[in-house]
């Protein structure tokens, strides 16, 4: 097997999990969306060790070990990050990350303190 087939298909599996990150409003999609592109780099990890290995000789598969690793990281990743998202959203009652981001900041006008009390005075 070539390596072109299961890089481009990282690629394409990156490129999407990207596009879903800056695209995608609803803090669950995000949260799959980098668990896609994660995927991506385990493929690529394991794509290039077995490439590697058989260009090397060698019998040390370090690629999927770290795999290994990065899908356990992720496995934790998610897990903490959706019970954030839901506790957030029992709290706010939205998992809209621009909702979320509005509330956090406030909806208070750009004027400085000074001219508030002016106004007010």
């Amino acid at each position: 097997m070539h390596l072109v087939y299961p890089a481009v298909l990282a690629v394409l599996l990156f490129s999407t999990g990207l596009y879903g990150v800056l695209a995608r409003r609803n803090a669950i999609l995000v949260l799959m969306s980098v668990e896609l592109m994660l995927n991506a780099v385990n493929l690529n990890l394991v794509a290039f060790d077995v490439w590697l290995n058989r260009a090397a000789r060698e019998t040390l598969h370090s690629g999927q070990a770290l795999t290994l690793f990065t899908i356990a990281i992720a496995a934790a990743e998610i897990g903490i990050g959706l019970a954030i998202v839901l506790a957030v959203h029992r709290n706010r009652g939205t998992s809209d990350i621009d909702r979320l981001r509005d509330t956090a900041e406030g909806h208070e006008s750009d004027a400085p303190e000074a001219e508030k009390a002016e106004a007010t005075a």
